[in-house]
């Protein structure tokens, strides 16, 4: 019967991988990819608003990622600021000599005279032009002569002062009508510069494009009224539009009127404050004029922009370097203007690389199918998600390179998106299908280990041995012809450990395998593993003389990997009894001390430091209920623990944080460190609290526990002592802290010890010694390698240092 359900077994096998891999035979990870792609072209081509938002937020996230650049040094921001709308009062009181030039600055709105002043004082002194962010709309509240002088000086530059125009929104009878309000007619000029000021309103709420592009955003949400809309943009053009045309004769200066622009998007310098600000009461101001504006020098053969950035004027806006954790504020209107112009000036507009929607949605289409090309060649499931993560970052960089370098906008969110969605599609398809054929697989494997080296199945071990855990790969298998592994308790980066068979003794008694690999299969650093792999088990060897600690029954080594065989304690850790919030008795924690410490007392007379000490590393056997303390893959000889390099010592770093005191985790190890950490177990069996939970002295560093525990004076005299913060006024070793034990329970506790007076067994030959350059390479061979369990389902949570 055995045999026939073995033969039936291997017969099962290829007709559950055939089942197995329909999943993937349809094809489901091509369809639901094409899905995906189709869908984000379709998505693309009709220029959806969510579309649209998406692509607006990476552009905005590209000149984050970007940052401020310099912006032309030919373009100044004059700024109507909160200092220029208060300085005329604090000039009266400490300068009243200069009040008379600051007179028209006197309140807001300010007198027409201050612009024509300022504009007079500009033009001598060189500028290009200058524009005014400013609608003049109706006359002064001034008087006739304040409008007669400014609309003098506006003539006698014609032609180089851009004056500003609004579209403004009016509620009437008939409904709601945009108009556009001009400067007052006395001010037009001949030649005249003016133009609209307003910006179109991305779906994100942030400014992207031209205003010559507001006008048709108004024809694209007023559809009923397109004609009159469209109109708008051929009656006046927009300001910088007009200012760029009032320099069209640029021979001297480094900015100049293009003939024309590819794109319709502001490319933007920065942040609010990128280009400069000169407060626009510096300007009237004869001492700031005179110093570091050089007498007017300073704006020689300069574009000035004249607008409000005071935050009581409300002339703010969102821009892509807006309300971003990384640029919180808006961007005042006139440096929104002052990037438009210079973006205009030196023909860096951003303009889309792919103009028709169609085609936009074709190449999302391509980058899909390209993806699902390159996955379907891939069978293994990290290089799917390496080319998966590939693809999509490669494309957001050419994105980014084409936005920043070329001033080109390539569809970008949608298609990484869409690259992603592909890749997930493969990675969940392929999981599935190796979940199913797991759990298809897994009865017929493990309940016949054989089945695998059958010559039926063969030609399939490859397929098999990726598609099992690696628990099932590793169940049966036979080390050095005698040890055949049951089950895996614990596996790292270096390091397993196995429950096994030893097939050459009576009844094939369990025991514990530790599977150790150097980190490097370099030939230096594996003989050096193989010496300290050699005094590992010396040192095994002579602590596992004593009952409570496991036996070690073989050490071997196959190829560059090498293996520990210990016996198998049956019982429980010490873990599972010591509860959160759930302190024990006084009794049960002297009782854990009486057991304890016997056991220490013989691993220091081994001239051995165990440095893990805690609860999971102390089994709770069920024979007798006796401690056994385990994990000693962390121990190291006294005699060879210090690597002296001059006039340094130092030595590996091992141990678990809360129980490992400071000169451990420092490097330096002594008996008293595992003093140490027996004091902190008593601590949390006292207290219910884990050490990394109690608080410090922040004076002596000393641990803070009294008040959490119902304790004697006497033993909390013992067990601050084991927790001293210098090591040096702690037990020296565990004989010395047994005899303290003893004298505060009246009892002789070295009876539980019983290797207590039998110093014939350190008779045993010492482990050999092992030179400084050995040890150093420990650092490296041994650190992971000492995270290994001796019980079935153990799960250590403490944390290694």
């Amino acid at each position: 019967m055995g045999q026939d359900r073995t033969l039936s077994d291997v017969q099962k096998i290829p007709s559950l991988l055939q089942k197995s891999k329909s999943l993937r035979s349809f094809q489901w990870d091509r369809l639901i990819s094409g899905f995906w792609g189709v869908a984000a072209a379709v998505a693309t081509a009709t220029n959806g608003t969510l579309v649209q938002m998406t692509e607006y937020q990476t552009q905005a996230l590209f000149f984050e990622i970007r940052g401020a650049v310099v912006p032309p040094e030919d373009i100044v921001i004059l700024t109507i600021d909160e200092q220029s709308l208060s300085i005329p009062q604090q000039y009266y009181q400490t300068n009243p000599q200069q009040y008379a030039a600051l007179k028209p600055l006197q309140a807001w709105p300010w007198q027409r005279l201050a612009y024509a002043q300022a504009i007079d004082r500009l033009m001598i002194a060189g500028a290009r032009a200058v524009a005014l962010d400013i609608v003049f709309a109706s006359p002064s509240s001034y008087g006739s002569t304040d409008d007669r002088e400014f609309a003098r000086v506006l003539q006698r530059y014609a032609g180089k002062v851009t004056l500003a125009a609004e579209y403004e929104q009016s509620q009437l009878r008939q409904g709601n009508i945009i108009q556009l309000t001009k400067p007052v007619r006395f001010l037009w000029t001949k030649p005249m510069s003016v133009g609209f000021v307003n910006f179109p309103l991305e779906l994100d709420g942030k400014i992207h494009r031209f205003s010559s592009e507001f006008p048709l955003s108004l024809a694209t949400k007023y559809q009923q009224q397109f004609d009159n809309y469209a109109a708008m943009g051929v009656e006046m053009p927009s300001f910088e539009q007009a200012v760029a045309s009032s320099i069209r004769n640029c021979r001297g200066a480094q900015l100049c009127a293009p003939t024309s622009s590819k794109g319709d998007r502001i490319y933007f310098y920065g942040p609010a404050g990128t280009f400069e600000y000169i407060p626009f009461w510096h300007v009237l101001d004869t001492e700031n004029w005179n110093t570091y504006l050089e007498q007017g020098r300073y704006f020689q053969n300069k574009i000035v922009i004249v607008g409000a950035t005071a935050a009581s004027l409300q002339d703010f806006h969102k821009t892509p370097f807006s309300y971003s954790w990384l640029y919180p504020k808006p961007m005042p209107g006139v440096e929104i203007q002052a990037n438009a112009i210079a973006t205009r000036l030196q023909q860096k507009a951003l303009a889309l690389a792919i103009p028709n929607p169609f085609f936009q949605g074709l190449l999302v289409l391509l980058l899909a199918a390209g993806t699902t090309i390159v996955l379907a060649k891939t069978q293994c499931f990290s290089s799917q998600l390496g080319w998966t993560i590939g693809i999509a970052i490669a494309w957001g960089g050419i994105s980014y390179a084409v936005f920043t370098y070329q001033y080109s906008i390539l569809p970008t969110a949608v298609p990484m998106l869409t690259i992603v969605l592909c890749g997930g599609s493969y990675l969940t398809i392929a999981t599935m299908s190796d979940r199913r054929q797991t759990i298809q697989l897994k009865p017929a494997v493990t309940e016949n280990t054989t089945v695998l080296e059958s010559p039926e199945v063969d030609n399939q071990q490859d397929e098999i041995q990726k598609l099992l855990p690696h628990e099932l790969v590793t169940a049966g298998k036979i080390l050095s012809g005698r040890y055949q592994v049951t089950k895996v308790l614990a596996s790292g980066g270096f390091s397993e450990t196995y429950i096994a068979e030893d097939l050459q003794r009576p009844g094939k008694p369990l025991c514990v395998v530790k599977r150790m690999k150097p980190s490097s299969n370099h030939p230096q650093h594996l003989q050096m593993a193989s010496r300290l792999f050699q005094l590992e088990a010396e040192t095994l060897e002579i602590v596992g003389k004593h009952d409570r600690i496991p036996q070690l029954l073989a050490y071997f080594a196959e190829g560059e990997e090498f293996f520990l065989v210990q016996e198998l304690i049956d019982g429980h850790p010490l873990s599972w009894e010591l509860k959160p919030g759930k302190p024990v008795s006084e009794i049960a924690a002297i009782a854990i001390l009486q057991d304890l410490l016997p056991i220490l007392a013989f691993v220091h007379r081994c001239k051995t430091i165990h440095r893990d000490i805690k609860p999971s590393n102390i089994m709770r056997r069920h024979s007798d209920g006796k401690l056994v303390i385990i994990d000693f893959g962390a121990v190291k000889q006294v005699s060879n623990q210090m690597l002296t390099t001059g006039q340094t010592n130092l030595t590996v770093s091992i141990g678990t944080l809360g129980y490992a005191p400071a000169e451990q985790t420092a490097g330096r190890a002594f008996y008293s460190s595992d003093i140490y950490a027996v004091g902190m177990l008593l601590i949390k069996a006292l207290t219910g609290f884990a050490p990394h939970e109690l608080q410090l002295d922040p004076q002596t560093g000393e641990v803070l526990w009294l008040d959490k525990a119902e304790v004697s004076q006497e033993l909390a005299t013992f067990i601050g002592k084991m927790v001293r913060y210098d090591y040096t006024q702690r037990y020296q070793s565990a004989s010395e802290a047994l005899v303290a034990l003893q004298n505060l329970t009246g009892t002789d506790s070295t009876n539980n010890d019983n290797f207590g007076d039998r110093d014939d067994l350190l008779a045993v030959a010492t482990p050999a010694e092992v030179d400084s350059e050995d040890l150093e390479a420990s650092t490296v061979f041994w650190r992971e390698s000492t995270n290994t369990v001796e019980i079935v389902e153990e799960v250590d949570s403490e944390e290694k240092v």
